[in-house]
């Protein structure tokens, strides 16, 4: 049984070691058929990028100077091998540049640059063979500052372009560059920031390397976003930009139903597919369904240890969901009916472009729609254009999996908001027996609350259980979990001598439902005797409310409190 590439991005080492491989590899055929001279491929994160990226280092670069290693073994039995002669003999015949600039999501220019520099060093210390070359005399001692590490600011700025010319000199061939998650010091940069001087340098080092550069033979970058409007890719015109609104290599970045299909068959678990799917399938890319290769990956390792396992929401922990925060904090009536909607299983029509800037997101809410689409948060369910040239998008949350993001992200914001807000009047209106002042504050807190539709009573009941967590001197038991037939909610005080109140829960379906609602909620709490526990407990003074919510409205009724 091949194991599978849990973490793994590295072509070679999941060939060498026989994990499981999704074969990518026509990749490299469109790629030379279309004959781009820069592609840049935006996709969210973890969808295969990197991976598909180490292939074509494996596929293109001449590594008898390097690592030595003869790479074309990686490939046999692989489809790109089957294509013609015309690709397989551009096998292992260019120096190629490989550069990752994902390890520069720092909080300062400073950290960043260094990553970015130490990037640029191991490249220069990679193809150091060069300084052996009695043609590049004159370049040895700036490639030999930039190596050490002892350069300038402007060197490893200007430093792309100068390694092209370098290895193309030595090897008489022009230069392939690879850079994979080009935008991730943007987007840190404009999280922490220092966005400026973060464009500056990436402007000077892409522009450069990729604008008019007699050295290049082609390259291919990736990110999650397009971001021209920065001026990085300014007047760069052989610039092919492939998202996921095109149909272009719409197949080779996540898992085609077929492809998943074909994983769950060689694993042995088909029957686990209906709820991989509902879990991570769902995107579109072009025109090409495709599931999140990451999450699959991970539940198909959780699957062979237990195949009655349950998906877990993997994508949430490895992907940056400070965008959702941001969409939440920036939210307005409209963006918070929007959530509601989504979150019911519905969709949105938002306008969409794709060169969304990061200096822009939180100036429109419309670019934190737009941001969210780009990032596969939210995938395309229709499209049409609106007065001839706005592409307008219908919008949806794609699976289980990011429906889990935005309910567990926004709930987490709601508790924060709360924790933030004075909330002793409402425990005092609780505590005095005020229902109509309980009512009026619940009743604004929904205002300014994310609600969800299809979650009825958990989500009021976790509403609810938010609140009141911070009443001090009083312990708040959520007993909806443990179906012990207790109240939905007690509050108590820490002593028996203090009070008690128990909360009984309801949803109606109409706002004209919610007097039923309440009076049903105070018959089940005497019917089922709630208060009897508390009653042994020794409290004498025991409410007892019911609470009925439709939508963003409550009503709360009380019953007279019990006088032991």
């Amino acid at each position: 049984m091949k194991p599978l590439p849990v973490g793994v991005s590295f072509f070679d080492k999941i060939i060498e070691n026989d994990y499981y491989y999704v074969d990518k590899t026509l990749l490299i055929k469109e790629i030379l058929d279309k004959a781009a001279e820069v592609n840049l491929f935006t996709r969210p994160r973890r969808f295969g990028k990197t991976l598909n990226m180490r292939m074509l280092q494996c596929f293109f670069e001449d590594t008898a100077e390097t690592t030595g290693k003869d790479t074309a073994s990686l490939f046999n039995g692989l489809k790109i091998m089957s294509a013609g002669e015309s690709y397989t003999s551009l096998l292992g015949q260019y120096p190629v540049v490989f550069l990752t600039f994902k390890d520069a999501r720092q909080s300062s220019f400073e950290a960043a640059y260094s990553m970015l520099k130490d990037n640029i060093v191991g490249e220069f210390k990679r193809h150091n063979y060069v300084l052996q070359n009695e043609h590049l005399k004159a370049e040895k001692e700036q490639y030999e500052r930039i190596m050490l590490g002892t350069g300038s600011l402007h060197e490893y700025s200007q430093g792309l372009k100068f390694l092209t010319e370098c290895l193309s000199m030595h090897h008489g061939k022009k230069t392939i560059v690879l850079i994979d998650e080009y935008d991730v010091p943007l987007e840190a940069s404009w999280a922490n920031g220092f966005y400026n001087d973060m464009v500056g340098f990436i402007r000077t080092l892409l522009g450069m390397a990729l604008k008019d550069n007699p050295f290049l033979e082609f390259a291919a970058l990736t990110g999650c976003l397009r971001i021209s409007k920065e001026s990085i890719f300014t007047g760069l015109n052989n610039l092919a930009v492939n998202s996921i609104l095109g149909i272009g290599y719409s197949e080779y970045f996540g898992f085609t139903p077929e492809e998943a299909a074909q994983m769950l068959r060689f694993y042995d678990r088909e029957q686990c597919a209906e709820t991989v799917k509902d879990w991570y399938d769902g995107y579109l890319f072009g025109n090409a369904e495709v599931y999140n290769p990451w999450s699959l990956i991970k539940v198909m390792q959780d699957l062979l240890d237990n195949s009655n396992g349950t998906p877990q929401p993997y994508w949430a922990n490895t992907s940056s969901n400070s965008i959702v925060r941001t969409l939440i904090d920036k939210a307005d009536d409209e963006a918070k009916a929007d959530l509601d909607t989504l979150i019911a299983g519905g969709t949105i029509k938002k306008a969409i472009h794709e060169d969304i800037t990061y200096d822009e997101i939180e100036k429109n809410i419309d670019n934190i729609w737009n941001f969210l689409f780009f990032t596969g948060y939210l995938k395309k369910a229709g499209e049409h254009f609106e007065k001839g040239n706005t592409l307008m998008l219908d919008l949806e949350i794609p699976n289980r999996e990011l429906q889990y993001i935005f309910e567990y992200k926004i709930q987490e914001w709601f508790k924060e908001t709360v924790e933030q807000q004075n909330l002793s009047p409402l425990y005092t209106a609780i505590l005095e027996g005020d229902f109509q002042a309980v009512e009026d504050d619940l009743s604004e807190l929904l205002l300014n609350s994310i609600s969800f539709y299809d979650s009825q009573e958990n989500f009021y009941h976790g509403f609810m259980t938010g609140i009141l967590a911070k009443a001090k001197g009083y312990l708040v038991k959520s007993n909806r979990e443990s179906g012990n037939g207790r109240g939905d909610i007690v509050m108590k005080n820490v002593s028996a001598k203090g009070k008690a109140v128990i909360f009984e829960i309801k949803v109606a379906a109409a706002m004209k439902e919610l007097s039923a609602k309440c009076d049903e909620a105070l018959r089940q709490i005497n019917e089922k005797k709630y208060a009897a526990e508390l009653e042994q407990e020794g409290y004498q003074t025991i409410l007892k409310y019911g609470i009925a919510f439709c939508k963003k409205d409550c009503m709360v009724k009380i019953m007279p409190p019990l006088n032991g």
